[in-house]
């Protein structure tokens, strides 16, 4: 939802399922993400008060402007609770401001990032109220438990699970659920976030923990592509996918579906329903166990990225004790991998360039190995590809690294 507009379309969206005879009795679980670019919004404010300091930051006004403007298109009466709320809710993004930065920008980023989806889950949970869809929101913190891995949080699936069963069915009863995508909470009680794009995940968790019947994804799109339209004029809608095929084009990409909601859903059997909120009378995409592999051939792009090059400083060669070290030092600095390659005294991997993390592991790795580093690269992969795919996308490009399996070829290439 990128504005009111995107509130009401979801209020009819949701008035049809609930008045629908297939689906009048079904309790519904809406799960919901920050509004239009509020998460980047947040990032911006979170990394100009890093380097500046400054409690006068110019994108938490901005944020506070559009949720303001979103809610009075909404509620055009004043007095309204929900503006007090939204009130609230920023209140305590200063709150974190004034106490001054920590050590950890991850551990601050949960703290003030989490914050677009309480802002737009209590506008949607007042608005659809107002509708006559009676609901209650909760906070997601509550029930999705998670370690202390700030930005990119595990879930502690024990707790997580017995939270949900024990805290939602009495809720159901009563109408709609509205709760947030994206966060969770440690022990201690601290925010935490499971990754950007993660409301899909989110989304996920709480089917897999309610044995839900599906889950519906909607998006901006009619469904899963086999292509990203920015970067082909054509596409095909994939009316249907495996849950294999799924999750290879999210694990190598594909921004559509977060890379893990597929899991849990194949874990209990739950189909997943891709479709779009544009036209929420079209089919979308359907995933679940008993579908056939991608009647096409499918292209996902990642763009910026940086080719690390490892050899040793020696005269050995790349063995097991030295790849054990140098996925260490990846998991430490958080870097992942996209796409890689070993020979004998070379280890090779494409990475997507975060200098706030890449800067840290070439250092770490520059201590043992001799590191070449090659940057402005594109990655593409074909999951399904024939030779005509790969010309099609090899045009004016040349071929940095390459690999092929039975199904599935990367190509690292830089513009000509």
């Amino acid at each position: 939802m990128k504005d009111a507009t995107g509130v009401k379309n979801l209020t009819e969206i949701l008035k049809s399922e609930h008045n629908s005879s297939n689906t009048r009795e079904n309790k519904l679980v809406v799960v919901v993400s920050a509004m239009g670019k509020t998460t980047n919004l947040l990032e911006k404010l979170l990394v100009r008060f890093f380097n500046e300091k400054s409690l006068e930051n110019p994108y938490l006004e901005e944020a506070k402007a559009f949720h303001f403007g979103i809610a009075s298109e909404l509620f055009p009466d004043p007095t309204h609770p929900i503006f007090d709320e939204i009130s609230n809710l920023f209140v305590e993004i200063e709150w974190v401001l004034e106490d001054g930065p920590v050590d950890s920008f991850d551990f601050t980023y949960d703290q003030i990032v989490s914050m677009g989806e309480l802002l737009s889950t209590t506008v949607v949970s007042h608005y659809l109220n107002s509708q006559g869809l009676t609901n209650t929101w909760v906070d997601a913190r509550n029930f999705i438990a998670t370690d202390n891995q700030y930005r990119e949080a595990n879930v502690d699936w024990e707790k997580t699970e017995k939270l949900i069963q024990a805290g939602f069915p009495p809720l159901l009863e009563k109408g709609l659920i509205v709760t947030q995508g994206f966060i969770g909470s440690t022990s201690e009680n601290f925010t935490t976030t499971l990754g950007r794009e993660g409301s899909d995940y989110s989304a996920a968790i709480f089917a897999a923990c309610l044995d839900a019947k599906q889950v519906c994804i909607w998006k901006d799109v009619p469904g899963v592509l086999n292509a990203d339209p920015k970067w082909f004029d054509h596409t095909e809608l994939i009316p249907e996918l495996s849950y294999l095929d799924a999750i290879e084009l999210t694990y190598y990409g594909a921004t559509v579906i977060h890379p893990k909601t597929i899991k849990p859903l194949q874990n209990k059997g739950i189909n997943l329903f891709v479709r779009s909120f544009l036209d929420s009378s079209g089919q979308g995409t359907r995933i679940g166990k008993e579908a056939s592999h991608l009647p096409v051939s499918s292209f996902i792009f990642k763009v910026d990225q940086v080719l690390i090059s490892i050899m040793p400083k020696d005269f050995s060669f790349i063995v097991e004790d030295n790849l054990s070290h140098i996925f260490h030092l990846f998991h430490t600095h958080r870097v992942k991998i996209n796409m890689m390659h070993n020979s004998a005294v070379s280890f090779s991997v494409s990475v997507d360039n975060q200098p706030e993390y890449l800067n840290n592991l070439v250092h770490a790795l520059e201590k043992a190995f001799q590191v070449n580093v090659q940057d402005k690269l594109e990655l593409i992969t074909i999951r399904y590809y024939d030779q005509d795919t790969m010309e099609r996308v090899l045009k004016e490009k040349e071929i940095i690294m390459e690999l092929r399996d039975r199904n599935t070829c990367q190509l690292l290439v830089k513009n000509l």
